[in-house]
């Protein structure tokens, strides 16, 4: 499936972006070793999620989704899980792949993770090798990739692991491993990543703590079932954002969107640029901050990227490009080498869409320099990656003329009726 987008005008609106991924994966997990019923709100149901959710029914678990967006999960308990009769097939996601590596080393069965091609060529030494310092025993192909085929019956032990680079899904599986382990497991991270793993076992009775950037976790906390409502996914709401900002006259609240510190650093870096945005009726779900978002239309200033800032904002890079090619003067991103080994190499994907569309970038191993310019229309590629397809369609309705844009299958991933949502208010996104 293709885009083809034409030059169009975004209205002022009031919209509702699809709940937040993260969080929705971890509801999954951790309602399902937890000991009673999990109601889960506001879930995402896209197809990463829903990977997660077989895997987890699979493993002996009842999920039930009495709606799209609603999922009721009957836990078993830290140990109440079970052998699945197949290899689990975790799709494109990641998290997924990396969060279920770490509950699953410890149990007393074993398991083997796959997923599709590009998941299959992501690396995994990096959650190998703190989990097999516990005690794992964990065999990947030789250069460290899916599939992974991890061995039943081992004692795990707590650890002390300083992490190589900042990585919310490494943090979270040695979290999740640690919940099994003797001891106190704990993680020192180089920078601050999303904490939706430690807010989550906290609210469900997890022992955690965070001190000075070293989180630890308590071994043989029970969870304890509870009701948890997903916020929307910032994310997701940052295509939105970054279409209301490039728009000639567009003012949008997107309502109830996640704004957890631990990922809010695409508004910093859009507000460093001089984008109109703001935070109303700031409140909590559960453990999770949530505000409106305000989002006017803006004039924006290229800028050198904070590399303080990237962890906090690794997955909306590809946005933060457009809005970069789109501002007046030159926009220096360094320290995102991360960002080469996601769905993509979304430095190279990003890079290439942008020169297909008249725009100047040149790369480095770990960043980029883009100079400001005028989208010219074009036929640009995806690289099956939806974060690279829904930036690439946003920049696309300010370009001089239509913008194809190739393989756009993977944006249900993330962000089901992502079209629907942008013509709902002014986009002109079609199916070719």
């Amino acid at each position: 499936m293709d885009f083809k987008v034409t030059p169009s005008h975004l209205q002022d609106a009031r919209v509702r972006v699809p709940g937040d991924k993260s969080i929705s994966h971890r509801s999954l997990m951790l309602g399902s070793i937890a000991e009673g019923r999990t109601h889960v709100t506001g879930f995402l149901d896209g197809a990463d999620c829903l990977a997660t959710a077989e895997a987890m029914r699979a493993l002996g678990v009842s999920i039930e989704r009495p709606s799209d967006t609603e999922v009721i999960i009957d836990g078993v308990g830290l140990h109440g899980l079970r052998q699945a009769a197949a290899a689990l097939d975790l799709g494109n996601s990641g998290t997924a792949m990396r969060l279920m590596a770490g509950l699953l080393c410890a149990q007393s069965f074993d398991s083997v993770l796959t997923g599709d091609d590009s998941l299959s060529g992501r690396p995994m030494n990096r959650i190998i090798t703190p989990l097999t310092r516990m005690g794992a025993v964990i065999e990947s192909d030789c250069d460290g990739t899916p599939p992974l085929q991890i061995r039943g019956g081992v004692r795990l032990q707590a650890i002390d692991y300083a992490l190589p680079m900042a990585s919310a899904q490494v943090k979270s599986a040695i979290l999740l491993a640690g919940l099994y382990a003797d001891g106190e497991t704990r993680v020192t991270e180089p920078a601050v990543t999303r904490d939706h793993t430690e807010r989550m076992l906290r609210y469900l009775g997890g022992e955690v703590s965070n001190a000075d950037g070293c989180i630890a976790v308590k071994g043989g906390a029970r969870l304890t079932g509870n009701a948890i409502e997903v916020p929307a996914d910032l994310s997701s709401a940052t295509f939105i954002i970054l279409g209301t900002l490039l728009s000639e006259s567009a003012d949008i609240l997107i309502e109830s969107v996640g704004v957890n510190p631990t990922r809010t650093g695409v508004i910093d870096i859009l507000q460093a640029m001089g984008g109109d945005l703001t935070l109303e009726n700031p409140r909590l779900l559960g453990e999770e901050p949530v505000a409106d978002l305000r989002v006017r239309s803006s004039i924006l200033q290229g800028c050198d990227v904070d590399p303080r800032l990237v962890s906090l904002a690794i997955d909306e890079f590809p946005a933060l490009f457009v809005a970069a090619a789109a501002a007046r003067g030159t926009t220096r991103f360094s320290g995102i080498e991360e960002l080469r080994v996601k769905e993509s190499d979304r430095i190279a994907a990003m890079a290439d869409g942008m020169r297909r569309l008249g725009i100047e970038v040149d790369e480095s191993p770990d960043g980029a320099i883009v100079q400001g310019g005028r989208f010219t229309g074009g036929d640009v590629n995806s690289f099956h990656d939806h974060r690279v397809a829904m930036s690439l369609a946003m920049a696309a309705t300010i370009a001089e003329d239509e913008v194809l844009i190739r393989d756009v299958d993977n944006v249900d991933t993330s962000f089901p009726g992502f079209r629907e949502c942008v013509t709902g208010i002014g986009a002109d996104v079609r199916v070719a």
